[in-house]
């Protein structure tokens, strides 16, 4: 039996929410009714969509959309934690970015949260053991959108990638749920060593622009490092630190640095 516009929404109320403003995207600017009929109107699931937006911003001469579409496809259908994930970085990204305004946006025009989409179909192709393909997707991303993220890397649900430009994520970094950062953030490795090499970054923590942190430390839970800030050594839960290199100089000021997005120092010593 066919389900009615109410039982589909409360099943997906994320996707109907993109599916409502794409028509009414159509109704005010027509010329964008090819780019948003073919990335959000044709498709049935956020999940067919996502493929077909991975497809189109990352195929080249080298790899067909066709082909792109099908492993992004066959990964959607083998991991629902994608779509999961998907969701929980759309409602992020309106939650904390006062430049979205839908929920819509993400999808169509935002680089930081196409990357990151792209990025965990290359996770689990990494996970398949397909490896070669795994960092074929990763090569595309970087080119295209200006954002490295190694396919090993292990990243939370509810992520913020913010402006998002020159972010580098290294093979061994972990990533909580509830992340927020801005562009320019490297979690990377201090030397040439292979092995657990890269950041652990906690739950709710905010990584304000241009943030280095390096080796093999942890981040502590709901806690902010500052804009230029290069970190070197762990960080308790529910700091702030700042400086080259980073020390903390107070407490985080909120229960959840990463959804307020709070990144003044004021009052701290």
């Amino acid at each position: 039996m066919a389900k009615t516009q109410a039982q589909l929404t409360e099943i997906d109320p994320v996707w109907q929410r993109i599916s409502n403003e794409a028509q009414d995207a159509i109704s005010t600017e027509p010329l964008l009714g090819g780019l948003i009929h073919a990335t959000v109107l044709h498709h049935k699931t956020l999940e067919h969509a996502l493929a077909y937006r991975m497809s189109q911003k990352l195929a080249s001469g080298e790899m067909s959309e066709q082909l792109l579409r099908e492993i992004a496809d066959e990964a959607y259908a083998a991991d629902p934690e994608l779509g999961v994930a998907a969701r929980a970085d759309i409602v992020a990204v309106y939650e904390r970015d006062p430049a979205c305004h839908r929920f819509m946006q993400p999808l169509l025009y935002f680089k930081g949260f196409q990357a990151v989409q792209a990025y965990r179909v290359g996770h689990w192709l990494w996970r398949q053991g397909r490896k070669d393909m795994a960092y074929f997707v990763q090569m595309r991303v970087s080119e295209v959108f200006g954002i490295d993220i190694h396919p090993a890397a292990r990243i939370g649900r509810g992520i913020m990638i913010d402006h998002a430009h020159s972010i580098v994520i290294g093979e061994t970094a972990v990533v909580g749920d509830n992340v927020s950062m801005l562009h320019s953030v490297t979690l990377g490795g201090t030397g040439k060593e292979d092995d657990d090499r890269h950041p652990k970054i906690g739950n709710g923590v905010l990584i304000g622009a241009g943030a280095k942190v390096l080796g093999n430390i942890e981040i502590g839970h709901c806690s902010r490092i500052a804009a230029g800030s290069v970190v070197l050594e762990a960080v308790p839960p529910m700091k702030t630190v700042a400086g080259v290199p980073a020390r903390i100089v107070g407490e985080a000021g909120c229960s959840q640095p990463s959804i307020m997005m709070d990144q003044l120092l004021s009052g701290e010593v």
